[in-house]
């Protein structure tokens, strides 16, 4: 067996396991859009769509099983003992319980934020249930008043582009500043793209690959027009320029899938802790 054997079969089982993630939290079917509704408002994580949220995100998010994976993997190699882990937008903690199975040091810690009290109380719920020697701690705030320090790797899974575009830059330094020198930010969010053709094409891609998950037109709609004004997504050049500004000396796009994706963003080695 050569090594590209052994690869393919590392990602294969990093992939069942992160699957296994989230469907451990629920089996419950996302149709909560499944019916005309009189008045749409903004989207919020309450507890109608916590129940659902595994469901609906995996339906929803091309390549989300393989961001996750690929998360455990980095995990294992940018955890440095005696450090910190966040999970910035933690939501159900699949991305913290990832982090979690591929720590190899004791003495870490993982902390998971997020806003949704719903979120939060079944985040440490299920967290609860599986038995590890790294701490977690879930905590209920704004990720923007976090303090990020002693850290060795940070996630914001499709977090960011929830935040005011304007305040995005604030967040990223502190997280560069809160990083050890040879840490790392796995920044994962749903792109926009400057082609108007480009722009076309994986969005109607994104559309038929959640039709292929069984949404309908009225739910696919309705659900858009609920995002619309609480989701801003960013090109992959803005996002890579900001992270720059932010400090990060390697930054790089590791994963796309249609108008969604992942960056790696590096603080050097040689870096001022």
């Amino acid at each position: 067996m050569d090594n590209t054997d052994l690869l393919s079969g590392y990602l294969l089982t990093c992939a069942a396991i992160s699957l296994s993630v989230l469907f451990w939290f629920t089996t419950m079917k996302d149709q909560l859009f499944a019916a005309p509704i009189a008045q749409l408002g903004d989207f919020c994580f309450d507890e109608k769509v916590v129940e659902v949220f595994p469901d609906m995100i995996q339906r929803s998010v091309p390549g989300y099983s393989n961001i996750l994976s690929a998360i455990g993997m980095m995990t294992a190699r940018f955890a440095q003992p005696g450090s910190n882990l966040y999970d910035l937008g933690c939501s159900l903690g699949a991305a913290t319980q990832m982090m979690r199975r591929n720590i190899a040091h004791a003495d870490c810690q993982i902390i998971g934020v997020d806003n949704s009290a719903p979120m939060v109380e079944r985040c440490r719920q299920h967290l609860a249930t599986y038995k590890s020697a790294v701490a977690i701690e879930i905590r209920q705030a704004d990720i923007q008043a976090v303090e990020i320090e002693n850290a060795s790797v940070v996630v914001l899974n499709f977090t960011l582009q929830f935040i005011e575009p304007a305040e995005r830059i604030t967040l990223l330094r502190r997280i560069y500043a809160g990083l050890r020198p040879g840490g790392i930010l796995i920044l994962s969010e749903k792109f926009r793209f400057d082609d108007a053709d480009v722009s076309d094409l994986l969005v109607e891609l994104h559309l038929d690959f959640k039709r292929a998950n069984g949404y309908s037109e009225l739910e696919i709609s309705q659900k858009r027009t609920l995002l619309e004004n609480v989701l801003r997504a960013d090109s992959v050049d803005n996002h890579k320029q900001r992270l720059q500004d932010a400090g990060f000396e390697h930054i790089d796009l590791w994963f796309q899938c249609f108008n969604f994706g992942s960056i790696v963003a590096i603080k050097d080695k040689g870096a001022v802790a």
